[in-house]
């Protein structure tokens, strides 16, 4: 995953600013904010998995259950026109469309 970094589940961002010479990023796909910055790689990594472990401990403290970055539901909007295409494929091939959907992105992102 290019400009990526995870730690227990969590993926974190990688920019880097040449004016301050730091590397820095937040924890992404959650709504809280979470940052970290570091002056090389292993120290903007280890800032990082300290802001999840941070993160975590603190939403323990305060009795939350934290954000988890994938919750396997999203919505997507389309076209009423595409959103009948794909409603009679699921129908044709004897699927839901949310099963459908899930296996042609599925396909989609293969490696």
């Amino acid at each position: 995953m290019k400009d990526m970094i995870k730690h227990k589940g969590y993926f974190g961002s990688v920019h880097y600013n040449p004016e301050d010479r730091v590397f820095y990023g937040k924890i992404e796909f959650i709504r809280a904010l979470v940052s970290y910055e570091g002056r090389d790689a292993d120290s903007l990594e280890t800032a990082f998995h300290e802001a999840v472990e941070d993160y975590l401990a603190t939403c323990a403290e305060l009795g939350r259950e934290p954000e988890k970055p994938f919750k396997g539901s999203f919505n997507v909007r389309i076209a009423p026109e595409l959103h009948e295409r794909v409603m009679i494929a699921a129908a044709q091939h004897g699927m839901s469309l949310n099963r459908f959907v899930a296996e042609t992105l599925s396909h989609a992102v293969a490696r």
